[in-house]
């Protein structure tokens, strides 16, 4: 627990107050990849559930495309399982609020083991499915043949984020999610440090991604970050409507 301990004694980032309930659990977010597109407000409406407000920066919406290793994850006080706690994922997410808690709102989930996905849909809610993921030492592919679904990008990790625009906090500082789930609504609180965030330069982006209306390419790409690691814990899910 102590490296648990340490998390939680690093709040000083936070836009709120950390949770007063228990730790349900902890997960790591290793070699990720965001691509942050920006997308119509109207189509975005259309997709996210009527009770949570789009959250905009400068009066703009955007989705991200987060291809990254889980590792690790696991109920508080068990150990993890490595051939079911360690999968890659790609989260499909949009920017969004409710009250005084912005938060994001997953569009998309897929993970690499159909296991691991099924697990994490029955214990979580969230949207798992099982998609064929792989990442190279070029990059992250990825193939959803039931949703026509594919990613191939290859980048080269730069050099680390010292000084963050207000842009790269608003991206990537978010402290809960949200969830429609048989008509209620409810919310998961989240906490780790800061994000070490490095640029990204990529030299191939052969995407499709189409969602509703929205169709994510490198046409609407219009920023992309790199962290190698982040501890997070999780609270149990909150009802709120």
């Amino acid at each position: 627990m102590n490296d648990i301990t340490t998390i939680l004694n690093d709040v000083s980032h936070r836009p709120w107050e950390i949770p007063k309930g228990n730790l349900a659990y902890y997960q790591e977010w290793n070699d990720a990849l965001f691509l942050h597109f920006r997308v119509d407000e109207k189509n975005l409406r259309e997709l996210v559930p009527a009770e949570i407000e789009l959250d905009t920066f400068q009066g703009k919406t955007y989705v991200s495309v987060v291809c990254f290793r889980m590792e690790q994850i696991r109920p508080i006080h068990l150990p993890a399982i490595g051939f079911l706690s360690n999968f890659y994922e790609i989260n499909v997410r949009t920017y969004v609020k409710k009250g005084d808690k912005a938060g994001v709102y997953f569009l998309n989930i897929e993970a690499e083991k159909a296991f691991s996905a099924w697990v994490a849909r029955t214990l979580s809610g969230l949207p798992y499915e099982k998609s064929i993921i792989k990442r190279t030492n070029r990059g992250y592919t990825n193939a959803n043949s039931q949703k026509n679904f594919h990613l191939d990008v290859g980048f080269n990790i730069s050099s680390r984020i010292e000084d963050k625009t207000p842009f790269d906090l608003w991206l990537t500082e978010r402290y809960c999610l949200y969830l429609k789930h048989n008509n209620n609504l409810y919310r998961y609180e989240i906490h780790h440090r800061e994000w070490q965030l490095n640029s990204v330069k990529l030299y191939n982006v052969d995407m499709v991604y189409q969602l509703g209306a929205i169709e994510l390419s490198s046409n609407n790409l219009v920023a992309v970050h790199y962290s190698r690691e982040l501890p997070v814990v999780s609270w149990k899910l909150e009802k709120i409507l």
